[in-house]
């Protein structure tokens, strides 16, 4: 069967039609086309026509006019609709003018600078220009790294190089900083939250240095479509940015089908393995040629499914996996595979959801909501990038969040995708960053780091004996080397490292785990999940940082109880809607991990506990919270008001990654029965990373909108009482926590 009649088999079949939740058919577009600009090179031209170009998209013409006015720029266009060319052809362009030209491009992870090097050297060759473009990251033979930094006009890296490798070392690019004239920043709409709040502080690093060796550079940024595309890449660059959202790239019509899986247990609200029905979608079209890419949520998941489909397929080899943790070269393989048609079929990670050229896919299947509408859209986006008609499933699994979007197709559809979220001025970051900026350069007095409060934490670093004030400038003085004690995937420099020793003549460091996740992930006879690999902790030292642990091969997994305390150190905003009184503010969190549970892979019961003995550690961070009328505690009993509580509080925290474009985890939840500083039963959804990186706030904003969001899905799960995909699992929340949950919705609004 071709594509065509496997969508009229879908539409027809008794076991799948019931199951479709929306089927939407988007129509495709025409392309809108300009001429090259009249003072391109007329090598770049050629090559470009050479390559089939014959006219530019709009938006490229567009790009081209705003970057060569001298413009800050981002542009946000769907999947494979050029942006790659959007930056390429003015720095291009503007090199071959002056040879002493140079641009820095800046790209999330390393397959993606890889892809976009080759894109670079296919054009380089073919103008037989001597434009010198490599990367820079870690897997850069030293050998070639001073070559690198005297004569690159384009670097090509990512933030963690520019990070540690690049600006602590700036001496040594003299050449590029003086002569920096563009920045490009791709994908940004992955420098969000942490990693977005660090990547900030990186750039304010680089202007400061760049300003230091007379250069001003322009930044060019691109992205997927996001709600808040202009404001997240001004925080960013901490410039002001034009923006081009305009498409002028055709589009090939595409299918669309929420998909969720049969219930079989409707009073525990039990539904049939989203892991397996997405099997055997993906079997459909796998078996009959039609090449595919199914996203995972998780390394784990990857591996699993791509097992299920290499038993079942005759042609194993042309069935792939992608994702963190394999070898680059592997990677690379696997990519030329698709683009040329080798490979029918890839389960991936949300790695290949960034622009990397994997060719023309017919149809992506989702395992499991990616979490976000935007990221969404992008996945889906990866099947018919050449205007041929192309087909995405979205196959539900039992969580809230992914139940919610699967019955609610009109809130995915016809709602905004969702702004991108950093707090750059984050004080642990913020003061990471100083210490970094002043080990590079001196801070001088006045100077500003894009917050009023820099001199007050230089004097703070000076009181530490980090840096010294002399003569109107601040120096560095400590031994250490600042930048490698930052990493810019976590807020808090105080990680632990998780140490493989399994064999013994191999010791190596094999991940990092923030302290306050180091209670329920590397505790003593915890099950660490690595690369698919499981592995014991044997040794948890506090002291020292450092979790030993050794690969093993069990059946199950492991999940810690966390006691938390909360109290409210600050008040920053407040208001009253419905006679309920809604706070936001700063709030310390105190966590301690009582006991672990191991729950079987596949079954998820419990098979065994154990205790933990760890000390209770402390967290500053920002939270919103609301109070519920005293009396309904008479109303529902202690039991009861409790079990609203912990219903509430599991679907707002659900509900919540909605509206922000975060990870579940990025966010928690805490209750009160009565409050010592409300008086009131209390619901709390606060930040999990030190310090808060903006999340609650945007709550407290949009907080009848996230209890009408929750009723709504409170009120259409086909569950009696309660269950996982609404209010949790009736074992934690009590067996009647649906009922308890709506009566204080409806309290709520």
């Amino acid at each position: 069967m071709n594509l065509k009649q496997i969508i009229s088999y879908l539409k027809e079949s008794d076991k799948y039609r019931g199951n479709i939740t929306c089927w939407e058919e988007i129509p495709g577009t025409e392309g809108s086309y300009v001429d090259f600009p009249v003072d391109i090179n007329p090598g770049l031209k050629r090559v470009l026509q050479e390559k089939g170009l014959k006219k530019l998209y709009s938006h490229q013409g567009q790009a081209y006019n705003i970057i060569k006015d001298g413009k800050n720029i981002i542009i946000v266009t769907p999947t494979a609709s050029g942006k790659t060319l959007c930056y390429n052809l003015p720095v291009l362009n503007s090199i071959l003018e002056d040879d002493n030209c140079r641009a820095l491009y800046l790209f999330p992870t390393k397959a993606l600078s890889q892809d976009q090097l080759a894109e670079l050297h296919y054009l380089i060759e073919r103008l037989e220009a001597d434009i010198k473009t490599y990367t820079y990251d870690g897997d850069t033979e030293v050998t070639a790294r001073k070559n690198i930094r005297r004569s690159g006009h384009i670097v090509v890296t990512n933030p963690d190089m520019l990070h540690t490798g690049i600006l602590p070392h700036h001496t040594k690019w003299i050449k590029l900083f003086e002569n920096l004239k563009y920045v490009v920043i791709d994908e940004i709409h992955n420098y969000r939250g942490v990693f977005g709040s660090h990547v900030a502080n990186v750039i304010r690093r680089l202007q400061r240095i760049c300003n230091f060796y007379g250069s001003d550079p322009q930044f060019i940024a691109a992205s997927a479509t996001i709600a808040n595309p202009r404001e997240l890449a001004e925080k960013l660059t901490g410039t002001q940015v034009e923006l081009l959202d305009e498409n002028g790239a055709p589009r090939g019509p595409k299918d669309i089908i929420f998909y969720n899986p049969p219930v079989v247990n409707r009073q525990l609200g039990i539904r049939r393995s989203y892991i397996l029905e997405a099997r055997s979608l993906a079997r459909i079209f796998l078996q009959n040629n039609i090449k595919s890419i199914i996203f995972t949520r998780s390394r784990l998941r990857t591996e699993v499914l791509l097992s299920y489909l290499k038993e079942e397929s005759r042609q194993g080899k042309e069935i792939r996996g992608y994702r963190g943790g394999y070898l680059p070269g592997e990677r690379r393989e696997i990519e030329k595979g698709l683009r040329n048609g080798e490979i029918t079929g890839v389960v991936s990670t949300n790695a290949l959801e960034l622009g990397i050229d994997i060719g023309r896919l017919d149809v992506c299947i989702m395992a499991g909501y990616p979490g976000t509408i935007a990221s969404t859209w992008q996945q889906s986006g990866r099947a018919g990038r050449r205007n041929n008609r192309s087909l995405a499933i979205l196959v539900a699994s039992s969580s809230p969040l992914d139940q919610y979007i699967i019955n609610h197709p009109d809130f995915f559809f016809e709602h905004p995708v969702e702004s991108a979220l950093i707090n750059p001025d984050n004080l642990l970051i913020l003061m990471a960053h100083i210490k970094c900026a002043a080990f590079e350069l001196p801070f001088k007095d006045g100077e500003d780091f894009g917050v009023e409060t820099t001199e007050e934490i230089l004097s703070y670093l000076e009181e530490q004996r980090i840096l010294r004030h002399r003569a109107g400038n601040w120096y560095w003085m400590a031994e250490r080397y600042p930048a490698e004690d930052v990493s810019l995937r976590s807020a808090s420099s105080d990680d632990f490292a998780v140490i493989d020793n399994t064999d013994q003549a191999r010791v190596k460091v094999i991940g990092r785990v923030d302290r306050f996740s180091a209670l329920t992930t590397i505790h003593k006879d915890a099950i660490y999940l690595h690369e698919s690999n499981q592995y014991q902790v044997k040794e948890l030292d506090l002291d020292g940082k450092k979790a030993y642990v050794k690969q093993v091969n069990v059946n199950y997994y492991t999940d810690a109880s966390l006691a938390v305390d909360l109290r409210i150190l600050d008040q920053f905003d407040d208001k009253i809607v419905h006679d309920l009184k809604v706070e936001h503010g700063e709030v310390v969190v105190t966590a301690r991990a009582t006991m672990f549970k191991k729950i079987k892979f596949q079954t998820h019961e419990n098979v065994g506990y154990g205790d933990i003995n760890l000390p209770e550690v402390e967290m500053h961070t920002s939270a919103y919270w609301f109070s519920l009328p005293l009396e309904l505690e008479n109303r529902l009993g202690k039991k009861g008001m409790e079990s609203g509580l912990l219903g509430l509080a599991n679907l707002l925290v659900n509900i919540a990654p909605q509206h922000l474009m975060c990870d579940p985890s990025d966010i928690k939840e805490s209750i009160q029965v009565r409050s010592p500083y409300t008086g009131s039963p209390t619901i709390f959804i606060y930040d999990g990373y030190p310090g808060g990186l903006g999340m609650s706030e945007k709550l407290f904003r949009i907080h009848t909108e996230l209890l009408t969001r929750a009723r709504e899905h409170l009120r259409d799960c086909p569950c009696d009482s309660g269950c996982p995909a609404c209010v949790g699992p009736a074992n934690e929340v009590g067996p009647e926590s649906k009922k308890y949950t709506m009566i204080l919705l409806k309290e709520g609004l």
